[in-house]
């Protein structure tokens, strides 16, 4: 299987532990993954990448990310061609907040809109549950990329 672009938006730095261990989870799998926050990477390059890992948590009032602002910003202004994307989206929220990971729902719909096509189901962790993030994470990975 080919490599697997990770990308990530956070606020405190739960999206990117989830992004590593996505990442790791892949890795032991013989999968190449790499990630990088959504802030360092352009739509530019996303139009160019083949499967991607999106994961970002909801902040504020269902708000994204400090790091995923301009990135969906970007995919919102400049409506690129992502018919060749195959994507995958994992999100952090808590269930106690009536916009409970808007932000994962809002990107997903977004790259969708501009062709790409998702795989798996989106992946939602939520801090209110008492799971660990961590195990959550992996155990998505495992199903969406049908690791044993």
């Amino acid at each position: 299987m080919q490599n697997v672009m990770i990308l990530y938006g956070t606020e405190s730095g739960n999206a990117e532990m989830a992004a590593d261990d996505i990442a790791a989870t892949l890795e032991a799998a013989g999968i190449g993954g790499k990630v990088s926050a959504m802030d360092e990477f352009t739509v530019d390059a996303l139009s160019q990448t083949q499967r991607v890992v999106l994961v970002t948590s909801t902040y504020g009032d269902g708000e994204m990310p400090d790091t995923a602002i301009s990135f969906y910003g970007s995919l919102n202004e400049t409506r690129p061609d992502l018919s060749g994307l195959s994507f995958a989206a994992f999100g952090l929220g808590d269930a106690t907040y009536k916009t409970y990971n808007n932000a994962i729902d809002r990107l997903v719909a977004t790259v969708s809109d501009l062709g790409a096509s998702q795989f798996g189901k989106t992946g939602k962790h939520d801090a209110a549950s008492g799971k660990a993030l961590t195990d959550t994470a992996i155990g998505w990975t495992k199903e969406t990329f049908s690791i044993a």
